[in-house]
């Protein structure tokens, strides 16, 4: 499996088959401006969309024609199966932000969960339906979404083999969250690293818990 992050929440995951995943692609100008990532350039078998916020949702600004899933339950694409798991977008069931999906689903026989726009804690039904994750792609920035701390607290409960941040500040979004740096903080196993794509083996993950902070492509 590879994983590509474009920035904020988007990223690409291929299978060794081939098979191309998008998650949560964003309006290249959105908000007036304050998202400066890039055109999302590759072309995807399947997008997911965790919510309808513009910076998560903009499939129509993608090459091809991707399916699209963005709803809760159990859809099927590709030969994937897809568990969409309805959550809050706030810590007030929505009344703030609206919904949100955490996605989860298995490539190359390993367990892949993007919380979306978390905006809370989980309960304790949300953790035993997601279940086993090998690779967690997990909001950090706060305001919007979980901050550090919560995001610490859903790692420990979670104990995924590899964890991803995103939805973080960085050069090119200008909204009110926080650099990853304060997530990173304290945390042991973390890898930064200069590029923005990695490629995982079920043989190769990690006995203990790496965090790896990708840079963003576009």
């Amino acid at each position: 499996m590879k994983v590509k992050w474009y920035g904020h929440s988007a990223f690409l995951i291929t299978s060794q088959k081939g098979t191309k995943i998008i998650t949560d692609p964003y309006q290249p100008g959105g908000y007036d401006g304050a998202i400066k990532y890039g055109k999302i350039p590759d072309i995807a078998d399947i997008v997911l969309i965790s919510h309808s916020h513009p910076d998560h949702n903009y499939p129509q600004g993608l090459s091809g024609n991707p399916e699209q899933i963005k709803k809760s339950g159990v859809s099927n694409s590709a030969g994937i199966t897809f568990n969409g798991i309805e959550t809050f977008h706030d810590t007030s069931k929505g009344k703030e932000r609206g919904e949100n999906i955490i996605f989860t689903f298995n490539v190359d026989d390993m367990n892949v969960c993007h919380l979306g726009d978390l905006g809370h804690s989980l309960t304790i039904n949300q953790v035993e339906t997601l279940g086993k994750v090998d690779i967690l792609l997990i909001p950090v920035g706060g305001f919007f979404t979980i901050d550090a701390n919560t995001a610490k607290e859903i790692i420990n409960i979670l104990q995924p083999k590899i964890t991803i941040p995103m939805h973080f500040k960085t050069e090119k979004i200008d909204f009110p969250i926080e650099t990853v740096d304060l997530f990173v903080k304290g945390l042991k196993g973390v890898n930064k690293l200069k590029e923005s794509e990695i490629e995982i083996q079920k043989e190769t993950l990690p006995q203990e818990p790496e965090v790896i902070v990708l840079s963003n492509y576009l």
